[in-house]
């Protein structure tokens, strides 16, 4: 017999990403959000209310840690089956991952589980003995990592949670793994040289970085709570879109007048004093990160679409250790994307994040 059960009645589920409190019904923010359960009976279905203006979210889900099916969400509150028909008596542990990161340009992306049906009985979910949380851009977006090489459509359709380093690399190390990021954001400024696309800005709180009442009514301004789960490693993945803002226009606020470019030399070179801004926010961040987190190893990891930043990200981190006398914070370049290697949108494809997963998960192996 069928039986439907609230979210909030299923002690036994495991709740993944950074989310508030609330499970009436619980609010998927970011990229892998979702849930995990171990659950028998034939069969399981999810109910969703999903909400967007621009963007659609998109979702995968696996059973018993094989990935079965991922497909786009519209508008509405539904049901969806995640499995039917197996062994009623066997336990299947069953995973619902969102597949798009938070969506700072629209407001009203969400996704929200509400309930589950099932001819089954829950059980709780063990516990992983590492967690690992990833911070940085579109890269550990997902960006890129669905559709052909020739394809430039910036959609939701081209992201997945399920091809990027931060999934692979958990899964390599059975991690348990959050993930904070957003497509064309930096340590000190957006691809495009607007300063509010900072990343650090936003780290302190839910989900801030998502604009609108909405995201107030869902408490995704509230400040996060990091003693409720503190991570064993945070991987930072950032500066690749500092970089680029040296090749683009000067952003201006129309509003304020508001304006900030990062420059080149006349011969070339970057600014000294455009760099060393970058170099102070990357130093900052890492006090804001262990502030967050008393006792993680955080690693910067950079190289995935080039290293033009690579020596200010160094010197960075070299002043930082100096002045905390911080030792567990480190350095990894991963490997570039090439022809070989690249997806859609110009971004490394599945084999370069499958290439950075190795190198990381080897790296985290030898620190815990």
């Amino acid at each position: 017999m069928m039986v439907e059960t609230s979210i909030k009645e299923i002690p036994e589920l495991k709740i993944h990403g950074r989310t508030t409190a609330c499970r009436e019904p619980l609010t998927l923010f970011w990229t892998a959000s979702g849930f995990e359960c171990n659950v028998s009976g034939s069969e399981l279905w999810v109910e969703v209310e999903v909400t967007y203006d621009v963007f659609e979210p998109w979702f995968s889900y696996t059973v018993n840690g094989d990935w079965i099916g991922r497909q786009m969400l519209v508008k509405g509150r539904y049901w969806i089956p995640l499995f039917r028909g197996m062994n009623p008596d066997k336990v299947k542990n069953v995973r619902f991952y969102k597949d798009l990161q938070a969506m700072s340009d629209d407001g009203d992306s969400y996704v929200h589980i509400h309930a589950l049906r099932h001819d089954g009985k829950f059980y709780p979910v063990e516990e992983k003995a590492l967690k690992l949380e990833f911070i940085g851009d579109s890269i550990t977006s997902g960006e890129g990592l669905f559709g052909a090489k020739q394809e430039e459509d910036w959609i939701p359709m081209f992201f997945s949670a399920l091809r990027d380093y931060a999934y692979l690399t958990a899964k390599a190390l059975d991690a348990e793994y959050r993930v904070f990021s957003q497509s064309g954001w930096g340590v000190h400024n957006t691809w495009d040289n607007n300063t509010r696309g900072a990343i650090p800005k936003y780290y302190r709180e839910v989900c801030s970085l998502m604009s609108g009442a909405e995201n107030e009514r869902l408490g995704g301004n509230m400040p996060h709570d990091f003693d409720s789960w503190q991570p064993d490693c945070v991987i930072v993945n950032l500066g690749t879109n500092d970089a680029s803002a040296f090749d683009q226009p000067e952003w201006v606020d129309e509003k304020t007048g508001e304006h900030h470019k990062m420059r080149r030399n006349p011969d070339g070179s970057y600014s000294e004093e455009d760099v060393r801004a970058f170099r102070d926010a990357v130093k900052d961040f890492l006090y804001t990160l262990r502030a967050c987190n008393k006792k993680a190893h955080i690693i910067w990891c950079y190289g995935m679409l080039g290293t033009p930043l690579q020596i200010p990200i160094c010197e960075a981190i070299g002043a930082y250790i100096a002045a905390s006398g911080d030792r567990r914070v480190s350095y990894l370049q991963l490997p570039n994307t090439d022809e070989t290697n690249v997806g859609s949108r110009q971004h490394p494809g599945a084999l370069c994040h499958q290439q950075a997963a190795e190198v990381l998960s080897k790296y985290i192996a030898q620190l815990v």
